[in-house]
Protein backbone atom coordinates (compact mmCIF):
# COMPACT_ATOMS: atom_id res chain seq x y z
CA UNK A 1 0.00 0.00 0.00
CA UNK A 2 1.57 3.40 -1.06
CA UNK A 3 1.99 5.97 1.58
CA UNK A 4 -0.67 9.17 0.92
CA UNK A 5 2.66 11.23 0.13
CA UNK A 6 3.40 9.95 -3.32
CA UNK A 7 0.40 12.05 -4.41
CA UNK A 8 2.95 14.88 -3.21
CA UNK A 9 6.07 13.38 -5.14
CA UNK A 10 3.57 12.27 -8.30
CA UNK A 11 2.19 15.80 -8.75
CA UNK A 12 5.85 17.13 -8.08
CA UNK A 13 7.16 15.23 -11.27
CA UNK A 14 4.13 15.98 -13.29
CA UNK A 15 4.77 19.55 -12.77
CA UNK A 16 7.98 19.21 -14.17
CA UNK A 17 6.91 17.92 -17.47
CA UNK A 18 4.73 20.77 -17.29
CA UNK A 19 1.41 19.24 -17.45
CA UNK A 20 -1.64 20.34 -15.41
CA UNK A 21 -2.56 17.74 -13.12
CA UNK A 22 -4.59 17.99 -9.64
CA UNK A 23 -4.06 15.49 -7.22
CA UNK A 24 -7.65 14.60 -5.53
CA UNK A 25 -8.87 12.13 -2.89
CA UNK A 26 -12.15 10.06 -3.52
CA UNK A 27 -13.72 8.14 -0.25
CA UNK A 28 -14.86 4.75 -0.98
CA UNK A 29 -16.85 2.55 1.33
CA UNK A 30 -15.64 -0.85 2.15
CA UNK A 31 -17.34 -3.85 0.25
CA UNK A 32 -19.28 -1.23 -2.27
CA UNK A 33 -18.31 -0.02 -5.67
CA UNK A 34 -16.30 2.85 -5.92
CA UNK A 35 -16.06 5.12 -8.56
CA UNK A 36 -13.01 7.14 -9.32
CA UNK A 37 -14.00 10.10 -11.62
CA UNK A 38 -11.39 11.33 -14.19
CA UNK A 39 -10.35 14.94 -14.14
CA UNK A 40 -13.14 15.17 -12.08
CA UNK A 41 -15.67 14.51 -14.57
CA UNK A 42 -14.53 16.98 -17.44
CA UNK A 43 -15.93 16.49 -20.85
CA UNK A 44 -13.73 14.27 -22.97
CA UNK A 45 -11.87 16.58 -25.79
CA UNK A 46 -13.10 16.21 -29.30
CA UNK A 47 -9.73 14.35 -30.66
CA UNK A 48 -9.36 12.21 -27.61
CA UNK A 49 -7.24 9.08 -28.93
CA UNK A 50 -7.71 7.10 -25.74
CA UNK A 51 -8.03 7.20 -22.10
CA UNK A 52 -5.81 5.26 -20.13
CA UNK A 53 -6.24 3.88 -16.48
CA UNK A 54 -3.03 3.18 -14.15
CA UNK A 55 -2.66 2.70 -10.67
CA UNK A 56 0.18 2.54 -7.87
CA UNK A 57 1.57 -1.10 -7.06
CA UNK A 58 3.17 -2.09 -3.94
CA UNK A 59 6.70 -2.39 -5.28
CA UNK A 60 5.92 1.98 -6.09
CA UNK A 61 5.71 0.93 -10.06
CA UNK A 62 3.02 1.76 -11.94
CA UNK A 63 0.24 -0.86 -13.51
CA UNK A 64 -2.36 -0.71 -15.74
CA UNK A 65 -5.91 -1.44 -15.49
CA UNK A 66 -7.40 -1.05 -18.64
CA UNK A 67 -7.47 1.38 -21.79
CA UNK A 68 -10.38 2.67 -23.70
CA UNK A 69 -10.13 3.63 -27.22
CA UNK A 70 -12.25 6.67 -28.34
CA UNK A 71 -13.31 4.59 -31.59
CA UNK A 72 -14.13 1.16 -30.08
CA UNK A 73 -17.35 0.70 -27.24
CA UNK A 74 -15.64 -1.81 -25.05
CA UNK A 75 -12.26 -1.41 -23.23
CA UNK A 76 -9.59 -3.40 -22.98
CA UNK A 77 -8.61 -5.05 -19.49
CA UNK A 78 -4.47 -5.40 -19.36
CA UNK A 79 -4.80 -5.59 -15.28
CA UNK A 80 -3.33 -9.58 -14.56
CA UNK A 81 -3.54 -9.08 -10.73
CA UNK A 82 -7.11 -8.95 -8.23
CA UNK A 83 -8.43 -5.52 -10.55
CA UNK A 84 -9.32 -8.00 -13.42
CA UNK A 85 -12.47 -9.34 -12.55
CA UNK A 86 -13.43 -6.09 -10.50
CA UNK A 87 -12.36 -2.81 -12.74
CA UNK A 88 -14.54 -1.06 -15.54
CA UNK A 89 -15.01 1.98 -17.41
CA UNK A 90 -18.01 4.22 -17.27
CA UNK A 91 -19.36 6.00 -20.14
CA UNK A 92 -17.86 9.55 -18.62
CA UNK A 93 -14.56 7.68 -18.21
CA UNK A 94 -14.83 6.96 -14.49
CA UNK A 95 -13.15 3.86 -13.03
CA UNK A 96 -15.28 1.40 -11.22
CA UNK A 97 -14.18 -0.67 -8.63
CA UNK A 98 -16.27 -3.44 -7.37
CA UNK A 99 -16.37 -5.46 -3.71
CA UNK A 100 -13.94 -2.53 -2.48
CA UNK A 101 -11.29 -3.73 -0.06
CA UNK A 102 -8.12 -1.94 1.68
CA UNK A 103 -5.87 -2.99 -1.11
CA UNK A 104 -7.57 0.01 -2.68
CA UNK A 105 -6.82 2.53 -0.88
CA UNK A 106 -4.01 4.04 -2.90
CA UNK A 107 -3.58 6.25 -6.16
CA UNK A 108 -4.72 5.55 -9.66
CA UNK A 109 -4.22 8.17 -12.78
CA UNK A 110 -6.44 8.92 -15.35
CA UNK A 111 -4.32 9.07 -18.41
CA UNK A 112 -5.42 10.73 -21.53
CA UNK A 113 -4.36 11.33 -24.54
CA UNK A 114 -6.01 13.51 -27.41
CA UNK A 115 -4.37 15.31 -30.48
CA UNK A 116 -0.60 15.62 -29.73
CA UNK A 117 -1.40 16.15 -25.68
CA UNK A 118 -0.74 13.65 -22.82
CA UNK A 119 -2.57 14.67 -19.47
CA UNK A 120 -2.71 12.68 -16.02
CA UNK A 121 -5.00 13.20 -13.58
CA UNK A 122 -3.77 11.14 -10.37
CA UNK A 123 -6.64 10.34 -7.82
CA UNK A 124 -6.25 9.46 -4.07
CA UNK A 125 -8.57 6.09 -2.76
CA UNK A 126 -9.86 6.11 0.58
CA UNK A 127 -11.27 2.97 1.82
CA UNK A 128 -13.85 3.70 5.02
CA UNK A 129 -15.42 0.87 6.94
CA UNK A 130 -17.59 1.21 10.61
CA UNK A 131 -16.57 -0.81 13.60
CA UNK A 132 -18.71 -4.09 14.42
CA UNK A 133 -21.36 -3.01 17.54
CA UNK A 134 -19.33 -2.54 20.21
CA UNK A 135 -18.92 -5.46 22.52
CA UNK A 136 -18.44 -5.90 26.81
CA UNK A 137 -16.42 -8.35 26.83
CA UNK A 138 -14.83 -10.07 30.10
CA UNK A 139 -17.18 -8.77 32.23
CA UNK A 140 -16.75 -8.54 36.10
CA UNK A 141 -18.42 -10.98 38.26
CA UNK A 142 -19.33 -8.13 41.13
CA UNK A 143 -17.54 -5.37 42.26
CA UNK A 144 -16.27 -4.44 45.17
CA UNK A 145 -16.72 -1.32 47.64
CA UNK A 146 -13.89 0.81 46.75
CA UNK A 147 -11.57 -1.63 45.30
CA UNK A 148 -10.39 -1.15 41.66
CA UNK A 149 -11.81 -3.77 39.56
CA UNK A 150 -11.53 -4.26 35.79
CA UNK A 151 -15.23 -4.23 35.08
CA UNK A 152 -15.03 -5.20 31.29
CA UNK A 153 -13.28 -4.66 27.76
CA UNK A 154 -14.83 -2.86 25.01
CA UNK A 155 -14.14 -4.14 21.53
CA UNK A 156 -14.89 -2.15 18.56
CA UNK A 157 -13.82 -4.33 15.78
CA UNK A 158 -12.57 -4.25 11.82
CA UNK A 159 -12.55 -0.50 11.11
CA UNK A 160 -10.97 1.55 9.13
CA UNK A 161 -9.73 4.03 9.79
CA UNK A 162 -9.65 3.13 13.96
CA UNK A 163 -12.51 3.87 16.30
CA UNK A 164 -12.27 5.94 19.38
CA UNK A 165 -14.33 4.60 22.39
CA UNK A 166 -15.94 6.16 25.07
CA UNK A 167 -17.05 4.84 28.52
CA UNK A 168 -20.31 5.58 30.06
CA UNK A 169 -22.10 5.32 33.06
CA UNK A 170 -25.64 6.38 33.77
CA UNK A 171 -24.82 8.16 30.18
CA UNK A 172 -22.07 10.06 31.94
CA UNK A 173 -18.78 9.62 30.05
CA UNK A 174 -16.19 8.19 32.47
CA UNK A 175 -12.67 10.40 32.52
CA UNK A 176 -9.57 8.36 33.50
CA UNK A 177 -7.92 9.21 36.65
CA UNK A 178 -5.80 6.79 37.74
CA UNK A 179 -7.48 6.26 40.85
CA UNK A 180 -11.09 5.37 40.78
CA UNK A 181 -11.27 5.20 36.53
CA UNK A 182 -8.63 3.77 34.94
CA UNK A 183 -9.05 3.42 31.07
CA UNK A 184 -6.48 1.79 28.63
CA UNK A 185 -7.29 1.95 24.86
CA UNK A 186 -5.15 -0.31 22.83
CA UNK A 187 -5.46 -0.56 18.72
CA UNK A 188 -4.42 -3.99 16.33
CA UNK A 189 -4.35 -3.88 12.30
CA UNK A 190 -5.30 -7.69 10.80
CA UNK A 191 -2.88 -8.33 8.99
CA UNK A 192 -5.24 -10.65 6.53
CA UNK A 193 -7.81 -7.41 5.59
CA UNK A 194 -5.39 -4.38 7.01
CA UNK A 195 -8.62 -3.69 9.30
CA UNK A 196 -8.38 -2.11 12.72
CA UNK A 197 -10.00 -2.92 16.17
CA UNK A 198 -9.78 -1.02 18.91
CA UNK A 199 -9.84 -2.39 22.67
CA UNK A 200 -10.58 -0.02 25.63
CA UNK A 201 -10.07 -1.95 29.53
CA UNK A 202 -12.06 -0.24 31.90
CA UNK A 203 -10.84 -0.46 35.69
CA UNK A 204 -13.24 0.73 38.08
CA UNK A 205 -13.82 1.45 42.46
CA UNK A 206 -17.39 0.90 42.82
CA UNK A 207 -19.54 2.65 45.42
CA UNK A 208 -22.46 1.63 46.79
CA UNK A 209 -24.60 3.72 44.53
CA UNK A 210 -23.39 1.54 41.96
CA UNK A 211 -25.67 -0.82 42.34
CA UNK A 212 -28.28 -0.20 40.22
CA UNK A 213 -26.22 1.93 37.27
CA UNK A 214 -25.89 0.91 33.56
CA UNK A 215 -22.26 1.12 32.32
CA UNK A 216 -21.94 1.28 28.25
CA UNK A 217 -19.02 1.84 25.39
CA UNK A 218 -19.25 3.70 22.71
CA UNK A 219 -17.85 2.94 19.46
CA UNK A 220 -17.05 6.68 17.28
CA UNK A 221 -16.16 6.80 13.72
CA UNK A 222 -15.98 8.73 10.88
CA UNK A 223 -19.07 7.16 9.76
CA UNK A 224 -21.27 6.13 12.30
CA UNK A 225 -21.41 6.44 16.46
CA UNK A 226 -22.31 3.55 17.75
CA UNK A 227 -23.68 2.22 21.36
CA UNK A 228 -22.86 -0.94 23.07
CA UNK A 229 -25.58 -2.93 25.67
CA UNK A 230 -25.85 -1.55 28.89
CA UNK A 231 -24.66 -3.96 31.75
CA UNK A 232 -25.37 -3.89 35.38
CA UNK A 233 -22.77 -5.30 38.02
CA UNK A 234 -23.25 -6.82 41.56
CA UNK A 235 -21.66 -4.38 43.88
CA UNK A 236 -20.46 -6.02 47.25
CA UNK A 237 -20.22 -4.21 50.09
CA UNK A 238 -20.69 -4.29 53.65
CA UNK A 239 -23.70 -3.76 56.06
CA UNK A 240 -23.58 -0.24 58.26
CA UNK A 241 -27.11 0.19 58.93
CA UNK A 242 -30.20 -2.83 59.97
CA UNK A 243 -33.79 -2.15 59.79
CA UNK A 244 -36.80 -4.08 61.02
CA UNK A 245 -39.67 -3.96 59.71
CA UNK A 246 -43.24 -5.27 60.79
CA UNK A 247 -45.23 -6.64 58.15
CA UNK A 248 -48.46 -7.44 59.13
CA UNK A 249 -52.23 -5.56 58.39
CA UNK A 250 -52.49 -2.23 60.28
CA UNK A 251 -53.74 -2.18 62.75
CA UNK A 252 -52.52 -5.15 64.33
CA UNK A 253 -55.28 -6.92 66.38
CA UNK A 254 -55.56 -9.88 68.45
CA UNK A 255 -55.39 -13.12 66.39
CA UNK A 256 -53.38 -11.72 63.44
CA UNK A 257 -50.06 -12.86 62.14
CA UNK A 258 -47.11 -10.86 62.35
CA UNK A 259 -43.30 -11.06 60.40
CA UNK A 260 -40.64 -9.31 62.11
CA UNK A 261 -38.55 -8.61 58.83
CA UNK A 262 -34.60 -8.05 59.70
CA UNK A 263 -33.38 -5.67 57.16
CA UNK A 264 -29.83 -5.35 56.12
CA UNK A 265 -28.07 -2.67 53.56
CA UNK A 266 -24.68 -4.98 53.31
CA UNK A 267 -24.92 -6.46 49.59
CA UNK A 268 -24.68 -9.66 49.30
CA UNK A 269 -27.00 -9.28 52.38
CA UNK A 270 -26.59 -11.50 55.52
CA UNK A 271 -28.13 -14.98 55.88
CA UNK A 272 -28.67 -15.41 59.53
CA UNK A 273 -30.08 -13.16 62.02
CA UNK A 274 -30.94 -13.42 65.45
CA UNK A 275 -34.42 -12.16 66.97
CA UNK A 276 -35.37 -10.42 70.34
CA UNK A 277 -38.59 -12.02 71.19
CA UNK A 278 -39.91 -10.65 74.81
CA UNK A 279 -36.21 -10.70 75.76
CA UNK A 280 -35.56 -13.93 74.82
CA UNK A 281 -33.13 -14.82 71.71
CA UNK A 282 -33.95 -16.52 68.57
CA UNK A 283 -31.52 -17.55 66.25
CA UNK A 284 -32.73 -17.46 62.22
CA UNK A 285 -30.48 -19.04 59.38
CA UNK A 286 -30.69 -18.91 55.87
CA UNK A 287 -34.19 -16.28 56.32
CA UNK A 288 -34.39 -12.34 57.27
CA UNK A 289 -37.55 -12.78 59.13
CA UNK A 290 -39.49 -14.56 61.94
CA UNK A 291 -43.32 -14.71 62.61
CA UNK A 292 -45.41 -13.89 65.36
CA UNK A 293 -48.29 -16.79 65.09
CA UNK A 294 -52.23 -15.85 66.25
CA UNK A 295 -50.83 -12.61 68.59
CA UNK A 296 -52.77 -11.56 71.67
CA UNK A 297 -52.66 -8.76 73.50
CA UNK A 298 -49.54 -9.90 75.51
CA UNK A 299 -47.23 -9.58 72.62
CA UNK A 300 -47.20 -5.80 72.94
CA UNK A 301 -43.93 -4.85 73.10
CA UNK A 302 -40.56 -4.01 72.12
CA UNK A 303 -38.75 -6.43 69.27
CA UNK A 304 -35.35 -6.38 68.05
CA UNK A 305 -33.13 -8.11 65.47
CA UNK A 306 -29.25 -8.14 64.88
CA UNK A 307 -26.34 -9.62 62.93
CA UNK A 308 -25.35 -13.26 63.60
CA UNK A 309 -21.76 -12.16 63.98
CA UNK A 310 -22.43 -8.80 64.87
CA UNK A 311 -24.63 -8.48 67.87
CA UNK A 312 -23.60 -4.61 68.38
CA UNK A 313 -25.05 -3.98 64.70
CA UNK A 314 -29.11 -3.99 65.80
CA UNK A 315 -32.70 -2.91 65.13
CA UNK A 316 -35.62 -2.48 67.20
CA UNK A 317 -39.43 -1.91 66.28
CA UNK A 318 -42.33 -0.93 68.64
CA UNK A 319 -45.73 -3.88 67.86
CA UNK A 320 -48.94 -2.38 69.68
CA UNK A 321 -51.68 -5.48 69.21
CA UNK A 322 -55.39 -3.49 69.62
CA UNK A 323 -57.90 -5.56 71.43
CA UNK A 324 -61.44 -5.05 72.41
CA UNK A 325 -63.53 -6.74 75.38
CA UNK A 326 -67.15 -6.25 75.79
CA UNK A 327 -69.83 -7.12 78.62
CA UNK A 328 -73.20 -6.02 78.10
CA UNK A 329 -76.19 -6.83 81.11
CA UNK A 330 -79.05 -7.64 80.26
CA UNK A 331 -78.46 -9.70 77.03
CA UNK A 332 -80.70 -11.45 74.70
CA UNK A 333 -85.22 -11.26 75.91
CA UNK A 334 -85.45 -9.20 79.10
CA UNK A 335 -89.54 -9.42 80.12
CA UNK A 336 -90.24 -6.10 82.37
CA UNK A 337 -93.91 -5.57 84.08
CA UNK A 338 -94.79 -1.59 82.81
CA UNK A 339 -93.40 0.99 85.94
CA UNK A 340 -90.53 -1.45 86.76
CA UNK A 341 -87.04 -0.46 86.74
CA UNK A 342 -84.32 -1.54 84.88
CA UNK A 343 -80.39 -1.10 85.12
CA UNK A 344 -78.33 -1.46 82.08
CA UNK A 345 -74.86 -2.01 82.62
CA UNK A 346 -72.08 -2.03 79.61
CA UNK A 347 -68.51 -1.99 80.55
CA UNK A 348 -65.47 -2.55 78.06
CA UNK A 349 -62.00 -3.16 78.18
CA UNK A 350 -59.45 -1.63 75.13
CA UNK A 351 -56.27 -1.01 73.71
CA UNK A 352 -57.53 2.90 72.94
CA UNK A 353 -60.36 5.02 73.17
CA UNK A 354 -63.08 3.08 72.06
CA UNK A 355 -66.17 4.58 70.47
CA UNK A 356 -69.66 3.59 71.50
CA UNK A 357 -72.80 3.97 69.70
CA UNK A 358 -76.75 2.58 70.93
CA UNK A 359 -79.71 2.05 68.25
CA UNK A 360 -82.85 1.14 69.10
CA UNK A 361 -85.02 -0.57 66.38
CA UNK A 362 -81.52 -0.03 64.25
CA UNK A 363 -82.40 3.60 65.21
CA UNK A 364 -79.53 5.59 66.61
CA UNK A 365 -79.77 6.70 70.24
CA UNK A 366 -78.38 9.98 71.30
CA UNK A 367 -76.98 8.26 74.30
CA UNK A 368 -77.09 5.14 76.71
CA UNK A 369 -80.48 3.91 77.28
CA UNK A 370 -81.91 4.27 81.02
CA UNK A 371 -85.29 2.81 82.63
CA UNK A 372 -86.13 4.20 85.90
CA UNK A 373 -89.78 3.19 85.23
CA UNK A 374 -90.00 0.77 82.06
CA UNK A 375 -93.05 2.49 79.32
CA UNK A 376 -94.50 0.64 76.83
CA UNK A 377 -92.62 2.60 74.30
CA UNK A 378 -89.78 1.30 75.44
CA UNK A 379 -90.02 -1.67 74.20
CA UNK A 380 -87.61 -2.97 71.43
CA UNK A 381 -84.17 -4.36 70.31
CA UNK A 382 -81.60 -2.28 71.66
CA UNK A 383 -77.97 -2.96 70.44
CA UNK A 384 -74.61 -1.62 71.98
CA UNK A 385 -71.73 -1.55 69.34
CA UNK A 386 -68.02 -0.24 70.14
CA UNK A 387 -64.98 0.10 67.91
CA UNK A 388 -61.84 0.95 68.63
CA UNK A 389 -58.70 0.31 66.02
CA UNK A 390 -59.95 -1.83 63.19
CA UNK A 391 -62.02 -3.98 65.90
CA UNK A 392 -66.14 -4.22 66.44
CA UNK A 393 -68.02 -5.74 68.94
CA UNK A 394 -72.00 -5.31 69.86
CA UNK A 395 -74.27 -6.86 72.08
CA UNK A 396 -78.02 -6.52 72.13
CA UNK A 397 -81.06 -6.92 74.40
CA UNK A 398 -84.66 -7.53 73.72
CA UNK A 399 -86.77 -5.54 75.69
CA UNK A 400 -90.78 -6.71 76.11
CA UNK A 401 -92.91 -4.65 78.45
CA UNK A 402 -96.57 -6.36 79.66
CA UNK A 403 -98.58 -4.99 82.32
CA UNK A 404 -102.12 -5.00 82.70
CA UNK A 405 -104.71 -2.76 80.61
CA UNK A 406 -105.97 0.30 81.82
CA UNK A 407 -108.31 3.00 79.88
CA UNK A 408 -106.82 6.19 79.57
CA UNK A 409 -109.67 8.25 78.39
CA UNK A 410 -113.32 7.13 77.15
CA UNK A 411 -114.93 10.15 74.99
CA UNK A 412 -118.09 10.71 72.42
CA UNK A 413 -117.90 13.47 69.71
CA UNK A 414 -120.51 14.31 67.11
CA UNK A 415 -120.22 13.42 63.71
CA UNK A 416 -119.61 16.09 61.27
CA UNK A 417 -122.61 15.37 59.38
CA UNK A 418 -124.53 15.46 62.93
CA UNK A 419 -126.02 11.76 62.40
CA UNK A 420 -124.33 9.65 64.94
CA UNK A 421 -121.87 9.83 67.90
CA UNK A 422 -118.39 8.35 67.61
CA UNK A 423 -117.10 6.93 71.27
CA UNK A 424 -113.35 6.58 71.01
CA UNK A 425 -112.11 4.41 74.46
CA UNK A 426 -107.85 4.53 75.05
CA UNK A 427 -105.95 2.08 76.44
CA UNK A 428 -102.84 1.03 77.55
CA UNK A 429 -101.70 -2.70 78.08
CA UNK A 430 -99.32 -5.36 76.78
CA UNK A 431 -100.15 -7.99 75.71
CA UNK A 432 -102.52 -6.47 73.59
CA UNK A 433 -106.27 -5.80 75.13
CA UNK A 434 -109.61 -6.70 73.67
CA UNK A 435 -111.87 -4.44 73.44
CA UNK A 436 -115.37 -5.00 74.05
CA UNK A 437 -118.32 -2.29 74.18
CA UNK A 438 -121.98 -2.92 75.75
CA UNK A 439 -123.43 -1.24 73.14
CA UNK A 440 -123.67 -2.74 69.29
CA UNK A 441 -121.54 0.05 66.97
CA UNK A 442 -120.49 0.36 63.30
CA UNK A 443 -117.13 1.44 61.32
CA UNK A 444 -114.89 0.20 63.90
CA UNK A 445 -111.53 1.07 63.89
CA UNK A 446 -108.98 -0.54 65.76
CA UNK A 447 -105.16 0.60 66.30
CA UNK A 448 -102.43 -0.74 68.20
CA UNK A 449 -99.22 0.53 68.94
CA UNK A 450 -96.67 1.12 71.79
CA UNK A 451 -98.77 -0.81 73.75
CA UNK A 452 -101.66 1.81 73.13
CA UNK A 453 -105.06 0.42 71.90
CA UNK A 454 -107.19 2.76 70.34
CA UNK A 455 -110.64 1.57 69.51
CA UNK A 456 -113.58 3.43 68.25
CA UNK A 457 -116.89 3.05 67.01
CA UNK A 458 -119.91 4.47 65.78
CA UNK A 459 -123.85 4.24 67.44
CA UNK A 460 -126.84 6.35 66.87
CA UNK A 461 -128.85 6.84 69.80
CA UNK A 462 -132.32 6.88 70.54
CA UNK A 463 -132.39 7.65 74.01
CA UNK A 464 -130.22 8.48 77.24
CA UNK A 465 -127.94 5.74 77.75
CA UNK A 466 -124.73 4.50 79.38
CA UNK A 467 -122.39 3.00 77.48
CA UNK A 468 -119.26 1.18 78.79
CA UNK A 469 -115.98 0.21 77.86
CA UNK A 470 -114.35 -3.39 78.94
CA UNK A 471 -110.85 -3.88 77.97
CA UNK A 472 -108.76 -7.07 79.19
CA UNK A 473 -105.75 -9.39 78.38
CA UNK A 474 -103.77 -12.11 80.42
CA UNK A 475 -102.55 -10.11 83.07
CA UNK A 476 -106.08 -8.39 84.16
CA UNK A 477 -109.35 -5.97 82.86
CA UNK A 478 -110.62 -2.35 83.04
CA UNK A 479 -113.78 -0.77 82.38
CA UNK A 480 -114.69 2.72 81.88
CA UNK A 481 -118.84 4.14 81.44
CA UNK A 482 -120.11 6.87 79.47
CA UNK A 483 -123.60 8.91 79.52
CA UNK A 484 -124.37 9.14 75.71
CA UNK A 485 -127.77 11.24 74.96
CA UNK A 486 -130.05 11.44 71.90
CA UNK A 487 -128.95 13.30 69.32
CA UNK A 488 -131.85 15.93 69.15
CA UNK A 489 -131.11 17.04 72.61
CA UNK A 490 -128.00 18.86 73.77
CA UNK A 491 -125.62 17.50 75.65
CA UNK A 492 -125.21 19.51 78.51
CA UNK A 493 -123.53 16.86 80.60
CA UNK A 494 -120.32 16.80 78.43
CA UNK A 495 -117.36 18.54 80.30
CA UNK A 496 -113.54 18.90 79.84
CA UNK A 497 -113.08 16.73 82.37
CA UNK A 498 -115.30 13.78 81.14
CA UNK A 499 -112.21 11.97 79.11
CA UNK A 500 -111.76 10.37 82.34
CA UNK A 501 -114.90 7.99 82.51
CA UNK A 502 -113.36 6.08 85.43
CA UNK A 503 -116.59 6.96 87.60
CA UNK A 504 -120.24 5.69 87.21
CA UNK A 505 -122.30 8.57 86.20
CA UNK A 506 -125.68 7.80 88.22
CA UNK A 507 -124.71 11.25 90.16
CA UNK A 508 -125.76 13.08 86.93
CA UNK A 509 -123.69 15.58 85.54
CA UNK A 510 -120.08 16.06 86.60
CA UNK A 511 -116.46 14.76 86.51
CA UNK A 512 -116.24 10.64 86.96
CA UNK A 513 -114.25 9.09 89.87
CA UNK A 514 -111.68 6.17 89.85
CA UNK A 515 -114.08 3.22 90.99
CA UNK A 516 -114.39 1.62 94.15
CA UNK A 517 -115.56 -1.57 95.70
CA UNK A 518 -118.57 0.95 96.38
CA UNK A 519 -119.18 2.36 93.14
CA UNK A 520 -119.08 -1.25 91.45
CA UNK A 521 -121.94 -1.96 93.69
CA UNK A 522 -124.20 1.02 92.81
CA UNK A 523 -123.02 0.19 89.27
CA UNK A 524 -124.61 -3.00 89.93
CA UNK A 525 -127.81 -2.04 91.37
CA UNK A 526 -128.11 0.24 88.58
CA UNK A 527 -127.73 -2.14 86.24
CA UNK A 528 -130.14 -4.68 87.33
CA UNK A 529 -132.80 -1.88 86.67
CA UNK A 530 -132.10 -2.05 82.92
CA UNK A 531 -134.19 -3.38 80.60
CA UNK A 532 -131.58 -3.70 77.77
CA UNK A 533 -129.69 -7.28 77.10
CA UNK A 534 -126.54 -5.26 76.44
CA UNK A 535 -126.51 -3.59 79.81
CA UNK A 536 -127.40 -6.89 81.70
CA UNK A 537 -124.19 -8.40 79.69
CA UNK A 538 -121.71 -5.39 81.08
CA UNK A 539 -123.57 -6.21 84.77
CA UNK A 540 -122.40 -9.37 84.18
CA UNK A 541 -118.61 -8.39 82.97
CA UNK A 542 -119.01 -5.69 86.25
CA UNK A 543 -119.98 -8.64 88.95
CA UNK A 544 -116.61 -10.41 87.12
CA UNK A 545 -114.79 -7.81 87.98
CA UNK A 546 -115.69 -6.85 91.47
CA UNK A 547 -114.98 -11.31 92.11
CA UNK A 548 -111.38 -10.13 91.32
CA UNK A 549 -111.16 -6.87 93.38
CA UNK A 550 -112.39 -9.10 96.26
Amino acid sequence: MMDLNVCFFRCLITATMLLQVRCKTVTGLYGQTIEVPCNNGASKPDDLIFTKWKYEMEDGTSGDLLVKQAHKDEAQIKALDGYKDRVSIAANFSLMIQNASMVDQRTFTCMVVYGSNLDEHPINVLVYKKPLPPQIRDKAKELENGKLTQLGVCVAAAANPAAEIEWSKNGAVLVSDDKNVVITTTMAVDPTNSLSTTTSSLLYAAVKGDVDAKFTCKSKHVIQTQLSHAETFAVHYPTEKLSLQVLATVPIIEGDNVTLKCKADGNPPPTSFIFTIKGQKVTVKESDNYTLQGVTRYNTGDYKCSLADDSKMEASERIVVNYLDLSLSPTGRVLKTFGDNLVVKMEQNSSGDAKVSWTKDNVKLDRAPTFKTVKYSDEGVYVCAVSVAGIKRSEKFHLEVEGKPVIKRLTKERSVDGTHKILTCEAEGAPQPSVQWSVNGTDEKNTYANGKAIHQITVVPSGNLTVTCFVTNKLGDDFMAINVTTLNKEEKLEKKGEQDGRRIQDKGPGKPERRNPEHLKKARSWRRTTTECRESRVIGLLETKEGRSS
